[in-house]
C-alpha cells in the first residue's frame, strides 16, 4: 500500500488553501483586464480591490499603500531600486534577494554581524548606522527563512529612527505566523508574499507606510499608480486575499498548535543533532537542524523516498544543496552548515505528520550510524 505522502516544507512554499482555490477559479472564469472600462474590466478590477483592501487590513497598511507584485524577490527589488538611498545596510543573515543585489549592483553595502542564534548584534548594528552614508536604507528580515529566528525588531527600529534611517521589513516568512503590523513595526517598508501563507506563488506585495519615499524606475502601462506597471494577475491577487485573510483568522489557534508540533520534533530527534538558532525567538513552525555526518543532500533524497518531504537549509533554484551562508554568519562549522535540513509546518500538518517526519528521520540516522560504524 502506497504511503501518503508527508509535506514538511511549508516555509519554502505552503499548499493552497481550498478557499483560496474556490476564489481564484470563480476570478478566472471570470476574466477581465482590471485596466478595461467596460464591464469585465470593471468586475476584474473590484477583485483586485478587494484583494488589496483584505491585505491592507491584514498589515494595517493604507490600502492605497499596497503595491502588488509577482512576489517577494520582486517586492524587495522594487524598494530596494525605487527608494534612492545613498548606502544599504543588512544582517549577515538576509535573503539572498536583498544580499546578491547589492553585491551585483555594486550599492554600497554594509553588513550587520549576527550571534550565534543568528540574532543581529544591536551595537555593531547602530555603528553601521551611524556611519553609513545617508540617506541610509536598513533592509532587515523579520523572520528568516531558514532557521525561522525573529529579529529584535523594536529595538532595531528605534536605531533606524535615531539615525534617519528607512527601514524595510521582510515579512514574508512571518505573516500569517506572528503578528505583522507596518505601523507596529514602525516600517517604512514592508514586503510579504502569497505562497507561504497558503496563497498561490506569483503574487506579493511592497507595502509603504504613510509618506514613505518612493520613485519608481519602472513605466509601461500605469498599473498600481504608475509605481508597478504590468497587467495585475487577478485570479492570483484574489487567492492571495483570501488566504491572508483565513492565516490571520487561524493565527491565535494555529501559532501554538505549530509550536507545539515543531517543539514535539525537536524532541524526537538523535541525541547528537544540532538544532540552529534553539536560544532565541523562532517561528512557531520552523525548525533547522543538522546531524553530524549526514550531508543534508542525502538526507533530503532519503527522506523523500521514505514519502517526507523537508528541505536543506539553503537551496539555490537549481535544486542543488549548498552550504548554508546564513548558519555560516553564525559561526556554524562548515560540516554542520553542510549537513543543515529544516522542518516546517503549516496549515494542513498533523501530529502524525511529526510522527513520520521522526520515524523516516530516525531511520535514516541509524543507516548513518552503522555506515560510520563499518
Amino acid at each position: 500500500m502506497t504511503k501518503t505522502p508527508i509535506y514538511c516544507d511549508y516555509n519554502a512554499g505552503a499548499p493552497v488553501r481550498a478557499e483560496a482555490a474556490v476564489a481564484m477559479s470563480r476570478a478566472l472564469a471570470q476574466g477581465g483586464n482590471p485596466s478595461s472600462v467596460h464591464s469585465f474590466g470593471r468586475r476584474a478590477k473590484a477583485i483586485v480591490e478587494d484583494a488589496r483592501e483584505k491585505i491592507a487590513s491584514a498589515v494595517e497598511a493604507r490600502a492605497e499603500n499596497v503595491i502588488f507584485t509577482s512576489g517577494a524577490t520582486e517586492a524587495l527589488h522594487l524598494a530596494l531600486t525605487s527608494v534612492g538611498a545613498s548606502s544599504l545596510i543588512i544582517s549577515a543573515v538576509e535573503h539572498d534577494a536583498v544580499f546578491e543585489h547589492a553585491t551585483r549592483t555594486l550599492q554600497t553595502q554594509l553588513v550587520a554581524p549576527v550571534d550565534a542564534n543568528g540574532v543581529i548584534e544591536l551595537d555593531g548594528l547602530a555603528k553601521l548606522l551611524a556611519d553609513a552614508p545617508k540617506p541610509a536604507l536598513l533592509a532587515i528580515q523579520l523572520a528568516n527563512n531558514e532557521t525561522g529566528v525573529i529579529q529584535p525588531i523594536a529595538k532595531i527600529a528605534a536605531l533606524a529612527r535615531e539615525h534617519g534611517a528607512l527601514l524595510l521589513v521582510d515579512a514574508a516568512q512571518a505573516l500569517g505566523r506572528i503578528p505583522v503590523s507596518i505601523a507596529d513595526l514602525d516600517a517604512t517598508y514592508l514586503v510579504i508574499s502569497s505562497h507561504k501563507l497558503g496563497g498561490p506563488s506569483g503574487a506579493g506585495a511592497l507595502v509603504l507606510a504613510p509618506g514613505a519615499p518612493f520613485v519608481t524606475a519602472r513605466f509601461g502601462g500605469g498599473q498600481e499608480r504608475g509605481r508597478r506597471p504590468g497587467t495585475e494577475n487577478s485570479a492570483a491577487l484574489v487567492g492571495f486575499g483570501v488566504a491572508i485573510e483565513w492565516a490571520e483568522r487561524e493565527r491565535a489557534t494555529e501559532a501554538p498548535r505549530l509550536a507545539a508540533m515543531r517543539d514535539r520534533f525537536e524532541a524526537g530527534l538523535p541525541s547528537d543533532a544540532v538544532i540552529f538558532g534553539k536560544d532565541a525567538p523562532r517561528l512557531p513552525n520552523t525548525s533547522n537542524f543538522a546531524l553530524p555526518g549526514l550531508a543534508a543532500e542525502t538526507a533530503v533524497i532519503a527522506m523523500d523516498l521514505e514519502g517526507v518531504a523537508i528541505s536543506s537549509g539553503a537551496a539555490c533554484s537549481s535544486g542543488k544543496v549548498r552550504s548554508s551562508r546564513v548558519l555560516a554568519a553564525m559561526g556554524a562549522p562548515i560540516d554542520l552548515t553542510k549537513a543543515a535540513l529544516r522542518v516546517s509546518f503549516g496549515h494542513e500538518s498533523k501530529d502524525t505528520d511529526v510522527d513520520e517526519a521522526l520515524h523516516a528521520l530516525n531511520k535514516i540516522a541509524a543507516r548513518r550510524a552503522l555506515k560510520g560504524a563499518a
